[in-house]
């Protein structure tokens, strides 16, 4: 089995990750693509997110129709989200002949280096790192990296939140991500629009 971890806050999950994750399946002919949300991420402050059952959700509706795409819940709990952990955990479920593979993005990967762990995360898995084409990071010595050069994908989340919060159209999420965003009223969606309708 090829099976890659492809971690991140998913604040929310919008399309260029999908489309990601759908180049690195078909250019490493990957089994299974588990998409992990964290619960609480080392790098950032968690208690700004949506929280993690609404992001988890909102993953999983994003994965429904896409084979070998799975939402996971190994980053789940109160326990700060450490890649090594992840990896470790999962490794030892896997078996010898299994390859485990780390989707991560170029400006992420270009701080590994700062990671708990990160020369045994390193020994542990091939990186498969994102990037726009032409653009330059830091590898290190012992790290195994296959390179993606993805198309220019220049949406980001807190762009999407911000428009979600205007009541702006948002083309970048999944038609089921936006049903789930509106039904819970997530990122203040339509706000603004109530207050300018009194």
């Amino acid at each position: 089995m090829r099976i890659c971890l492809f971690g991140g806050t998913f604040d929310p999950i919008h399309n260029a990750h999908l489309r990601i994750a759908l180049e690195a399946k078909k250019k490493l002919k990957l089994d299974r693509v588990l998409f992990v949300p964290a619960a609480n991420p080392p790098h950032k402050d968690a208690s700004g997110l949506a929280s993690y059952d609404d992001r988890f959700e909102m993953v999983k509706r994003a994965c429904g129709k896409y084979p070998g795409f799975v939402a996971s819940t190994i980053e789940a709990g109160k326990e700060r989200s450490y890649s090594i952990d992840t990896v470790e955990h999962l490794r030892a479920t896997l078996g010898l002949q299994d390859e485990l593979f780390f989707l991560i993005g170029s400006d992420a990967f270009d701080e590994i280096e700062t990671w708990k762990r990160w020369k045994q995360l390193v020994r542990l898995v091939t990186f498969i790192v994102a990037a726009r084409p032409g653009r330059e990071y830091h590898v290190p010595d012992s790290a195994q990296v296959i390179r993606l050069d993805s198309l220019a994908l220049p949406v980001s989340s807190s762009e999407i939140r911000s428009r979600l919060a205007a009541g702006e159209p948002t083309p970048e999420l999944p038609r089921r991500v936006l049903r789930y965003i509106e039904a819970r009223g997530l990122y203040g969606f339509g706000k603004r629009k109530t207050i300018a309708s009194l």
